[in-house]
């Protein structure tokens, strides 16, 4: 349910329930501290909170692991997590930037890719963009953004695509770092430096990725159904437009793990947490596609249709 001082545990509940009959009660398990279960179970304790910073990450954590340990084991085939506050991991002990460091830690999974997908969004169409960095300052992208890593988020991306959406050749875009791709190097050499040769790279792979695009049409190709998919430079080029067209609404997916894994698109909302008001929309959405996900990886990986 993530941290028990945000709205979490409401929102946890409240889409549970709003998806009573059509999730029954033995397709899932909730599990948080003490005290802080929703109205509907089944529900599993895990730990008690003892009112500390320190305390809400180690109950947060130690959730989280117990998912990764039941997935791992093949007892739940997918594991949405609420919203966590990243301080309070750190104060318990973990020096993660976030859940999905936490979750390719726990499960030892070789590389991870942080993807936002919204399958309907307030522009119509649907929307999914991966970030090739995540949380780290804008000042030291040059020291995380490299080839080797467009290459490998690119690849892990296009086989997700491909595995657990259904995408036959699945279509990816570039976005470029620099403003207007850079104008033919006016304002930067990273296109041609760094994202084209990665483009032709992975076309060469025969993987279908274009680009680089600029930032300020990439976004617009996509929800107009030219791409399957974005990749993103770094945090906020990404997540500004994404956000844009469904906050509330919107998934996050870790690719890369050997089970599935989603997540609501906000954070902990400290500020309204026990007022009832909390919006389930985005935690709804994280399991509904998580269902949809696990389903279809099972039935590729049985034969099934």
């Amino acid at each position: 349910m993530g941290d028990p001082r945000g709205i979490g545990p409401e929102v946890v509940g409240k889409a549970l329930a709003s998806l009573i009959p059509e999730l029954p009660p033995d397709s899932f398990l909730v599990l948080g501290p003490s005290g802080s279960d929703p109205a509907l179970t089944p529900f599993e304790a895990i730990g008690n909170w003892d009112g500390t910073e320190a305390g809400a990450g180690r109950v947060t954590v130690d959730a989280i692991r117990r998912g990764v340990n039941l997935a791992l084991e093949g007892t739940v085939a997918a594991i949405i997590t609420g919203p966590s506050h990243k301080p309070a991991i750190q104060a318990a002990g973990w020096s993660v930037p976030g859940q999905t460091e936490l979750l390719q830690a726990l499960s030892k999974a070789k590389d991870v890719g942080m993807l936002m997908s919204a399958e309907r969004t307030r522009a119509g169409g649907a929307l999914r963009v991966l970030l090739a960095t995540t949380h780290i300052p804008l000042r030291e992208l040059f020291q995380h953004l490299t080839k080797d890593v467009l290459l490998r988020k690119c690849r892990l991306l296009s086989s997700a695509l491909t595995s657990d959406w259904g995408f036959e050749r699945p279509r990816i875009g570039i976005c470029a770092v620099n403003p207007h791709a850079s104008d033919g190097g006016l304002f930067g050499s990273e296109e041609e430096e760094l994202l084209r040769p990665a483009v032709d790279q992975l076309k060469g792979e025969n993987l279908s990725v274009e680009g680089p695009f600029p930032a300020d049409t990439i976004f617009r190709r996509a929800l107009e159904g030219e791409l399957d998919a974005v990749v993103a430079p770094y945090h906020d080029v990404g997540m500004a437009a994404f956000k844009s067209v469904s906050f509330g609404t919107g998934v996050n997916v870790t690719l890369g793990l050997p089970f599935i894994r989603t997540s609501p698109d906000h954070g902990t909302a400290f500020d309204i947490a026990g007022s009832g008001t909390a919006d389930p929309t985005s935690t709804r959405e994280a399991i509904l596609l998580a269902a949809r996900l696990a389903r279809r990886r099972f039935d590729t990986h049985s034969g099934h249709k």
